[in-house]
């Protein structure tokens, strides 16, 4: 099977699988090999699969407990001096050390790996004091940061193996839910590239995380009303893949899908880079609003991220693409 090719394309089967025990997967296959690899948490190792990590290499775990700031500074300082850091925490923990991150990490570009879990609504029913909608932008901002929000199981093992090979800081982006299997083993990454999944020559659907596997079905259902959807996984939302920009073009007209705000995450990229070549985008992700507690189905519904969603603007931003052509 094409590595780029979506597992389960045209099958009713899908299988579920936590991204975040790709993580705790992937680290522990690495430290085997590197004795550099540090593991950090700030008191949620179970939360985080770095509890697998403390079981094998306990020299080489650290808790901070409930102090995001100093393991942020921590990890700089690990890196200094010469040591492999990986920091896991929650998305939204990830932005209390913030100043950290910035000053201490991204300013003198070290090779700390931030893997935040539980990003996005699908974290759940913990509502939105603990729902992160605005990550992908704050560490998007950031002058050296790499940002990456896979779109499963298979990928985020990938994309680990990635970031444990690159110079600088990177910010992964995981979940607390498990998502659907889009990929299989075979699955190539390489950081700033971004793929096609499904071809089609009428509007481009540009999606990361959760979102591909719905912009996949969203292809399906406007495949019945005969547009074809060409849908592309930007599983690297920084640096951007130039290569976005001759996918819109190839068919005039695009959409962003993403469990996120259209302010400053995918959306804001593609807008940022796509209105330089007057190519019209409608962005799918949630409104300038916060999450709020709800099962992770209910509440990718009530923010309108699901297949539908996507079908209706791809249809929107088509329409206009031809009423201004």
């Amino acid at each position: 099977m094409n590595s780029k090719t979506p597992a389960h394309e045209g099958s009713q089967e899908v299988r579920w699988l936590e991204t975040r025990n790709a993580f705790g997967e992937a680290l522990l296959e690495l430290a085997a090999k590197d004795k550099e690899i540090v593991a950090l948490t700030a008191d949620l190792p179970g939360s985080t699969r770095l509890s697998w990590f403390k079981e094998k290499f306990p020299e080489r775990f650290f808790d901070f407990g409930v102090a995001e700031a100093n393991m942020m500074s921590a990890a700089a300082g690990l890196a200094l001096s010469g040591k492999k850091p990986f920091v896991s925490t929650f998305a939204i923990f990830v932005e209390k050390a913030f100043e950290q991150i910035r000053q201490t990490i991204a300013y003198n570009n070290l090779p700390v790996k931030i893997i935040a879990t539980h990003g996005g609504v699908t974290v759940g029913e913990d509502g939105a004091s603990h729902q992160t909608v605005e990550d992908i932008a704050v560490m998007r901002a950031l002058p050296h940061m790499t940002v990456i929000v896979p779109a499963d199981y298979y990928e985020t093992k990938k994309a680990i193996y990635a970031i444990y090979e690159h110079a600088g800081p990177v910010y992964v982006r995981l979940a607390r839910a498990a998502f659907p299997v889009v990929f299989d083993e075979s699955v190539s990454f390489e950081i700033g590239r971004a793929h096609v999944v499904r071809p089609g020559r009428d509007v481009t659907i540009f999606a990361c995380g959760l979102m591909l596997y719905y912009s996949r079905q969203a292809a399906q259902l406007l495949e019945r009303e005969g547009i074809s959807a060409q849908v592309v996984n930007v599983s690297t939302i920084k640096p951007l893949d130039q290569r976005v920009i001759d996918y819109a073009k190839a068919t005039g007209c695009a959409v962003s899908a993403e469990e996120h705000s259209v302010i400053g995450g995918l959306g804001g990229a593609l807008a940022e880079i796509l209105s330089e070549h007057a190519i019209p985008l409608v962005r799918v992700g949630i409104l300038d609003k916060f999450g709020q507690s709800g099962k992770p189905e209910q509440l990718l519904a009530h923010y309108g991220l699901t297949a539908e969603k996507i079908a209706e603007a791809a249809r929107r931003v088509w329409e206009l693409a031809h009423l201004s052509a």
